[in-house]
């Protein structure tokens, strides 16, 4: 990473703000008192969450001291004929894994590293056929050691595990906060390795920590690089705001936003297509509450300048070495006809721990801006209670109403209502309780373009319950501006989870009711689509319908 602090952003009539907004920090000494974990950049009075998750701030320079051991390890696991890892997690413990797996790959004699975050069926069943359990080393990962998604995992492979090999225990390792119910199940049950991760770190900032950093290195990723790359940012991220990277872009990030360009659009060059899916829930969730946020765009393919709304700014990664001519072509004319565009220089993939860092920086300061308190996520437990009511057949009031996509009238005339509703500002968010297949991918995908042709509306796409751990908060908590479609089907056959009394297929049906019944309680603009169990054929009925 360079450290450049001025990586080329092009803010048009918004450059007056953002220049008065590193001035205001440099009055305010907003550096000094960011790196003095000074909890009245964001609240005035003491806010525990707020002083007990800022150890992010020295984790590069912490986490040094681990990389022996991280090293090591990975080293002992690859010569013990393991040749996957599949991390069982969800949110802040399975999306910078995801990065890493899917922008280093695996070294040659390492295993390759499968990400698992999905409860439907259909996710689990494709793992399982996947998998040796007796090749596999499963990495349980969960902060709080309660989380239902890793634990469900848990029981189901341990189950495959225990009839392959005599020491199941041996193909299981833990990330976890110290003393949780998860560190206690794994010293019971004689996992092969128990990670402490850094207790005062949120889930979201967790990236340069064990979360990310363990899996990384399992893979044969060069930690140590990734760490050196963000002490060097860390580094420039003390520097006076106007010179400072992080300060920089959350600047930018928070005029924007307050100018009403809160969709923050993500394009990137091919080898970092992972990074905005772990962007997108540091931004949505530490942003998303008060009725105010930043809404992260992700995977959405560059578009002419007619495509879009007022609503927009653009955050460009651009890896040096990538044949990205194309959309670098489409970026510029982004910024030509006046988008704000914010584009940020990689050097090589070991910048991924420099750009992490930054955005740490980048989104507590634009926080700052909105007048948010970054660590906290208050409308994220709503749907988790309002899921374990349903889970125990206790959800109570009226069903909730669903479109039957083999009724294609009715399914046309819902989804023409919910758009039709659109206003300036608004955006869809397709809500997909399925299994994340590529084939799925592709529809919803088609989908979102068509919108965003027809309509000019920005739109995102996620899977449940992955979403919940990543944009949830903001769907409840932000803005009033989401068009929310929540796409669910019935998986046949369904998978039970050993030892528990429930299913896959009840956890990830529960987890859409509670997250239907949050969103429709907080006057959300919601509808349900079920597909019954007609899988992809379903899915392209609810294409025709929308787009006929």
């Amino acid at each position: 990473m360079t450290g450049r602090a001025t990586p080329g952003f092009s803010l048009g009539g918004h450059a007056p703000a953002v220049t008065a907004r590193l001035r205001s920090w440099q009055e305010e000494a907003a550096v000094a008192r960011l790196w003095a974990k000074d909890h009245t950049l964001w609240s005035s009075g003491p806010v525990p969450e707020i002083a007990d998750r800022l150890g992010w701030l020295t984790l590069p320079e912490a986490m040094r001291e681990e990389v022996p051991t991280l090293v090591a390890f990975a080293r002992e696991v690859a010569d013990d004929a393991i040749t996957r890892v599949v991390l069982l997690g969800m949110g802040g413990s399975s999306l910078a894994p995801e990065v890493f797996a899917r922008s280093f790959g695996s070294r040659p004699g390492y295993p390759e590293l499968t990400v698992l975050d999905s409860t439907h069926p259909r996710a689990v069943r494709a793992v399982d056929d996947l998998v040796d359990p007796a090749a596999t080393l499963f990495l349980v990962s969960s902060k709080s050691g309660t989380t239902i998604e890793p634990l469900s995992f848990f029981h189901h492979f341990w189950a495959r595990a225990s009839a392959a090999t005599p020491h199941p225990g041996r193909r299981f390792a833990a990330i976890t906060d110290p003393g949780t119910p998860l560190a206690d199940l794994a010293r019971e049950r004689g996992f092969r390795r128990v990670f402490a991760a850094t207790p005062d770190v949120g889930g979201r900032f967790s990236a340069l920590s064990h979360f990310g950093l363990v899996p990384a290195a399992l893979v044969g990723a060069d930690v140590a690089g990734l760490l050196d790359r963000a002490t060097n940012m860390a580094d420039a991220c003390r520097r006076f705001p106007a010179d400072n990277p992080g300060f920089l872009l959350g600047a930018a990030l928070g005029e924007l936003a307050r100018a009403g360009r809160d969709k923050a659009t993500f394009l990137v060059s091919p080898s970092l297509s992972a990074f905005p899916s772990w962007a997108e829930q540091l931004l949505a969730e530490s942003t998303g509450k008060d009725g105010t946020g930043i809404v992260p765009v992700a995977d959405e393919p560059a578009g002419p300048p007619a495509a879009y709304g007022e609503d927009r700014c653009f955050i460009y990664l651009a890896r040096r070495g990538d044949d990205d001519a194309v959309q670098k072509a489409a970026v510029d004319a982004l910024a030509t006809a006046g988008q704000p565009v914010l584009r940020l220089d990689l050097a090589d993939l070991a910048d991924l721990g420099a750009e992490m860092f930054r955005a740490e920086v980048a989104v507590a300061m634009a926080s700052s801006v909105l007048g948010i308190h970054p660590f906290n996520q208050p409308d994220v437990q709503l749907a988790k209670e309002l899921a374990t009511r349903a889970m125990r057949g206790e959800a109570g009031g009226e069903p909730i109403p669903a479109v039957a996509v083999d009724d294609t009238a009715a399914t046309a005339t819902a989804l023409g209502d919910l758009l039709q509703g659109a206003r300036p500002g608004d955006y869809l968010a397709v809500q997909a309780f399925l299994a994340p297949a590529p084939e799925a991918v592709a529809v919803l995908q088609r989908l979102r373009l068509q919108v965003r042709h027809r309509l000019h509306l920005a739109t995102t796409l996620g899977f449940g319950p992955r979403f919940l751990h990543s944009t949830g908060q903001l769907h409840k908590g932000g803005p009033d501006t989401g068009l929310f479609l929540q796409v669910v089907d019935e998986p046949e056959p369904d998978l039970p989870v050993p030892g528990t009394g429930y299913s896959f297929g009840r956890l990830v049906a529960a987890q859409a009711d509670g997250d239907f019944r949050a969103l429709a309680g907080r006057g959300r603009r919601v509808l349900r689509v079920n597909l019954g169990s007609r899988g992809q054929a379903g899915l392209g009925a609810l294409a025709d319908a929308l787009l006929p």
